[in-house]
């Protein structure tokens, strides 16, 4: 998979049109000039999100209605595809070769991996991002599941909004009880797909996982249910079924569910420590890029083909040895596209790279000779 060439109007300050090269290509240039806008804008085509920013409308240029990315990605010799995703207010509209997607059909045609400074709260931050994390990883390898997340998502709000109302009416726990019936049966059904397929995605990760690509310390995953201990995990829709059942007076006096997936984590730790905790920031950076290699590995084990990887600011998060050990690792794989506004980098590891100096906004090819 290869991201031939990319354009852009009106999305930050970004304007024009680049070809990329299939290996290494470096976005180079002092900071406040759009290295990371063309990392994002190279996301957005890939996932339809910005790693910025939840609000579409601000990745939009100052003064402008529209934006624009649009990418002609080649998957082999005779097949390639240009994707486009414009936004409009907050809304984004989303094209395969001119035709009107959905996302779900959008979704099968470019993947990126990302790795930026706010991507660390994958490891540093709340079991949110390691759920998200997890529930991107599957989407990827299997694009029908985000209909599951987005069914789950809808069921797991509408009975917060009822036990919401009932434990402000002060209702019964019986009463409760009836009325949660229905959206307790489509979230057993609902939770067992998400939690098998959570399950399965970290074996897989496992499975491939360079524990000491970076350090001599031994990184591991651990799936962690909320329920465990509480029965048995392995007939996962019978034990949420009983603890729905025997926790309606706990979820009614605190107004929202208390049981399901969405209260699971995933455990990371080097040699046996927990590195949300205990890890030093090197430590978490290389947790982290080990598993984003680790998704890389089980996407082309599934899909037959590499993502293509994206590293913003890399020199700024990772010394040149783990740099070189990183690039060592995936070059002949993944596509990969770095920025970095150090001289010294692009010197070092720029042989061979395509180059292109980011100024304005604008990014032009560059000779190493220049640098």
């Amino acid at each position: 998979m290869l991201l031939e060439t990319l354009e852009v109007q009106d999305f930050r300050n970004l304007s024009g049109k680049v070809s990329f090269g299939p290996g290494l290509n470096v976005l180079h240039g002092p900071n406040g000039q759009g290295k990371t806008n063309w990392l994002e804008a190279i996301d957005l085509l890939a996932t339809t999100r910005s790693f910025k920013t939840v609000r579409l409308q601000e990745a939009i240029r100052f003064n402008e209605e529209l934006a624009m990315v649009r990418g002609r990605v080649r998957q082999s010799e005779d097949l390639e595809r240009e994707l486009q995703v414009t936004l409009q207010g907050n809304i984004r509209s989303l094209s395969v070769n001119g035709k009107r997607e959905s996302l779900q059909r959008y979704l099968g045609q470019l993947h990126a991996f990302t790795f930026t400074s706010d991507a660390l709260e994958i490891v540093r931050g709340l079991p949110e991002f390691r759920r998200k994390f997890l529930d991107r990883s599957i989407v990827s390898l299997h694009p029908p599941f985000i209909e599951t997340f987005s069914d789950y998502s809808k069921v797991l709000k509408q009975k917060n909004s009822l036990l919401h109302r009932a434990k402000d009416e002060g209702d019964a726990v019986e009463k409760t009880r009836d009325s949660l019936l229905p959206w307790n049966d489509q979230l057993v059904a609902l939770a067992g797909r998400i939690h098998k397929g959570r399950v399965r995605v970290v074996e897989r990760l496992n499975e491939v996982l360079e524990r000491r690509l970076f350090n001599k310390e031994e990184v591991a995953i651990r799936y962690l249910s909320s329920l465990e201990g509480k029965g048995d995990l392995t007939n996962y829709e019978d034990l949420v079924r009983e603890r729905l059942r025997i926790r309606v007076q706990a979820e009614l006096a605190a107004g929202y569910s208390l049981i399901g997936p969405h209260r699971d984590d995933l455990e990371i730790t080097m040699d046996g420590i927990e590195t949300r905790k205990y890890g030093s920031a090197g430590q978490q950076r290389s947790a982290l890029l080990l598993l984003l290699l680790a998704g890389i590995e089980v996407f082309n084990a599934t899909r037959g083909e590499y993502p293509i990887f994206l590293l913003d600011d890399i020199d700024a998060e990772l010394d040149h040895c783990r740099i070189g050990l990183l690039l060592e690792f995936i070059e002949g794989k993944s596509q990969t596209f770095v920025t970095t506004s150090k001289d010294a980098f692009v010197q070092e590891f720029g042989k061979g790279a395509g180059i292109f100096l980011v100024e304005n906004g604008t990014a032009a090819p560059a000779a190493l000779s220049a640098i």
